[in-house]
């Protein structure tokens, strides 16, 4: 079929609008630690049923230590940071402005590949970097009767989005020395290990994920909230929802994307969230949507497709 691959990334896109909706529900409800306690464990179910559908069994074959390694710190970085990061920023300015500012993820990533990997900085991508902070600045700033210039956000919501970004970003780089550690310790022939391979990396991040979120909770001695917020049935509902349209259908078609159209233009239509997110939080949150943060989610989306195209 002609533009499966660019198909499957709109609906990608589409997707993660879904889960980002219910996440900003689902914090507010159960609180954005007990949602991501929630959602390590259930994703954690999933992916396991996954692996063992696929490959006879129910956890990670063949990751050696450098594998588990990589892997553990991609998931502190990206879940334990990163996660808990965009489900405050949810609740403090609302899921458009929290996935605007995870449009920082690919600067993040590229600023660290550079660092860890070695990987150069093109031109193309500084443009990226410029042109994406020149979209969410436009989004979030405001210039008053005497042309000062001032955020219109929290600034607490605004550095949690910040954080998610810049989690989402460093941790996908981490997770890309992990699989490659990963691939290289598959032995020949386990094609079926080889091609489930990112959800068993996945599976690794959650379990760092997990670890990391019960910490947080146990020094918290908040243990008892989770037993409160599992009576929330909206909550828990909602929660579902964002972990089978996120982690598990979002993460799973994506892969399935790049399978069928090029990387850069699957990447870029599924970057497309912050402007799909912006008609239903009208509709749904009754958030005031202005000309210029339209102009802003935009202006974002561009700087990240010349990351990718």
């Amino acid at each position: 079929m002609q533009y499966l691959g660019e198909i499957i990334s709109l609906v990608v896109a589409f997707s993660w609008t879904i889960t980002a909706l219910c996440s900003e529900v689902a914090s507010k409800r159960l609180g954005a630690l007990q949602l991501n306690v929630f959602r390590m464990l259930l994703s954690m179910l999933l992916l396991s049923v996954t692996l063992w559908i696929f490959t006879g069994n129910p956890l990670p074959m063949y990751a050696d230590a450098k594998t588990w390694l990589w892997l553990i710190l991609s998931g502190v970085v990206g879940y334990v940071l990163g996660d808990y990061c965009l489900f405050n920023s949810y609740i403090l300015i609302g899921s458009r402005f929290g996935q605007l500012f995870m449009t920082l993820a690919p600067i993040a990533a590229a600023i660290s590949s550079w660092f860890i990997l070695g990987e150069r900085l093109s031109s193309q991508a500084i443009a990226g970097m410029v042109v994406t902070v020149t979209g969410i600045g436009i989004s979030v700033l405001n210039k008053g009767a005497t042309h000062k210039v001032s955020l219109k956000l929290p600034l607490k919501g605004v550095l949690f989005g910040i954080g998610a970004g810049v989690g989402q970003g460093v941790g996908l780089v981490l997770s890309k020395v992990g699989m490659n550690y990963y691939a290289n310790s598959i032995p020949d022939g386990m094609d079926s290990v080889t091609n489930l391979l990112p959800f068993a990396s996945t599976f690794i991040r959650a379990i760092a994920g997990l670890v990391g979120f019960v910490a947080v909770m146990a020094v918290r001695k908040e243990f008892y909230t989770m037993k409160l917020a599992m009576k929330d049935r909206k909550g828990v509902n909602t929660a579902i929802g964002a972990t089978l349209t996120g982690p598990f259908i979002g993460v799973s078609l994506s892969l399935m994307a790049v399978q069928y159209t090029e990387a850069g233009i699957a990447s870029t239509l599924m970057a497309l969230t912050p402007i799909f997110i912006l008609w239903p939080a009208y509709v749904l949150f009754k958030q005031r949507v202005t000309v210029k943060e339209i102009i802003g989610a935009v202006i974002s989306v561009v700087g990240v497709s010349l990351f990718f195209l």
